[in-house]
């Protein structure tokens, strides 16, 4: 993946710095570590959805933390019986340990989270308080202006 540089960004912008940050970790992420593999989906206009493949752990294996703008997902394979470890004549199904970051957008939280058939599916909305969320206003047509009453100031 090809590295892009911010530094004539960075320069003309007030206030960006914490979106270059991102974009600079999450390529930097990208071309580091692809495991596991995992799909990014927009199901409606609030609402996402990120799959992760993790065959081979189980549901308490799996650890989803969501902090204020990070989703942390880990997986750490508890040790196996050594008896059961003879019975392989080939390994082939990836059970290392992971830890996934996704950044968080404001107001995204998880809604849900389930294991079945190897996919982790993780449900997210954007819940945007009503105090934050546009309002309309109401503009007043055919009253005349309303003059401003003065008061003289009383002599003391």
């Amino acid at each position: 993946m090809r590295q892009f540089d911010f530094t004539p960004f960075r320069r003309s912008t007030i206030g960006f710095d914490r979106l270059f940050d991102l974009l600079e970790a999450s390529a930097r992420a990208q071309a580091s570590e692809n495991y596991p593999p995992f799909n990014l989906e927009r199901v409606a206009e609030d609402r996402y959805r990120i799959t992760i493949a993790v065959a081979g752990f189980k549901a308490d294996e799996v650890d989803i933390t969501a902090q204020q703008n990070l989703l942390l997902v880990a997986g750490k394979r508890r040790e196996e019986n050594e008896n059961n470890q003879g019975a392989y004549l080939h390994l082939g199904i990836a059970t290392r340990s992971f830890e996934r970051r996704f950044e968080l957008a404001d107001f995204v939280r998880v809604e849900s989270a389930d294991l079945a058939d190897g996919l982790l599916v993780i449900e997210l909305v954007r819940e945007v308080p009503e105090a934050m969320k546009p309002k309309k206003i109401a503009v007043n047509a055919g009253s005349q202006p309303r003059p401003i009453a003065h008061r003289e100031a009383d002599a003391a």
